[in-house]
């Protein structure tokens, strides 16, 4: 998942021919949800009237990815070329350009829209925050994000980027090549958590194990800014039961379901028992994410998936919405 290293622009490209609308959900018609459930949406275009029967405002999808355009061509240049750098197939189910993915989630019901950015090399990440600025203040309904790299400016740009307004922030360590336990990036993690800012970070091993991926790393940060609001993307797969453990251990320690359950890396009906379990125990602790536009399905295969593990209409609700809100300062 490499990204450009050219400045960043903001002008959209236009939307690409290859473009094609979202095909309906295979996972609903695979996996039966009980009948004390409310029944899955099929389709997107089903998705905002389901969001209504669970009596939602909306969703809260807190991972989703606007980046500067030069940027997300070469994210999307790399998916492409994903059966060599994965081992399987990952066409971009959303490639269109900004508004048009702006519209996209605003019609499935995200009430705030996150632009999660990243770098993968020191010097990003500063200019990333200033191009993140820059977007959020042309769309209302767009949160303000960052994001970091571990550099000695790191104690600079993190603060600034916060002072300005950001209320969300991104890592991604196997992207980045670098540890979040790494001292340099004490004064930053420092800032966050004296903020409360919510950080989503890609620790995982999974699509691709990293030199730092896994939780330790992560469990060594939170040792020392335990107050920090660590969301750990994916669920932390394929290291599910670890990072559990932290968002068991840690107040503000939560999951997003980003690509979990959805059919791609894994389905409702290979979730292990004991893990449904753990799931069910920590209802107020898994928050919706979608990795929009990034995707290789449909965005209802999320909702489907989740919906599918049979967990309930309330552990949903806290899900789609209640988690979520509460974490983003939407409620």
């Amino acid at each position: 998942m490499n990204d450009s290293d050219d400045a960043a622009t903001q002008t959209p490209s236009p939307a690409r021919a290859t473009a094609n609308p979202a095909p309906e959900t295979t996972i609903g018609r695979t996996f039966e949800v009980p009948d004390t459930m409310t029944a899955p949406p099929r389709t997107d275009a089903e998705v905002p009237d389901y969001a209504r029967a669970l009596g939602l405002p909306g969703l809260a999808d807190i991972h989703v990815h606007f980046l500067p355009q030069n940027v997300l061509d070469k994210v999307w240049e790399y998916f492409d070329n994903a059966a060599d750098n994965y081992g399987r197939d990952w066409p971009i189910n959303y490639r269109y350009d900004t508004d048009t993915r702006l519209n996209i989630v605003r019609e499935l019901g995200l009430r705030a829209i996150p632009a999660l950015t990243y770098p993968h090399k020191p010097g990003m990440a500063a200019w990333l925050n200033e191009w993140n600025a820059e977007f959020a203040a042309a769309h209302d309904d767009v949160i303000h994000c960052g994001t970091l790299y571990a550099e000695p400016e790191s104690a600079d740009y993190v603060p600034a980027a916060l002072a300005a307004g950001a209320k969300l922030f991104k890592v991604h360590v196997q992207v980045g090549v670098f540890s979040p336990d790494d001292e340099v990036l004490d004064p930053a993690w420092r800032a966050l958590e004296e903020a409360r800012v919510p950080i989503v970070i890609h620790a995982g091993s999974a699509p691709l194990p990293g030199t730092y991926t896994g939780p330790q790393a992560v469990a060594n940060v939170l040792a020392k800014f335990p107050q920090l609001k660590f969301v750990i993307a994916h669920m932390g797969m394929p290291e599910y039961d670890e990072f559990a453990d932290l968002a068991e251990r840690f107040d503000n320690v939560y999951l997003d379901t980003t690509m979990f359950a959805a059919g791609y890396f894994s389905s409702p009906a290979e979730v292990t028992p004991a893990y449904r379990e753990r799931l069910a125990g920590l209802e107020d602790k898994v928050i919706l994410g979608s990795d929009f536009p990034n995707i290789p399905y449909p965005y209802v295969d999320q909702i489907a998936g989740l919906a599918a593990l049979g967990l309930g209409d309330d552990w949903m609700r806290s899900v789609l919405w209640t988690n979520g809100a509460k974490v983003l300062g939407l409620d």
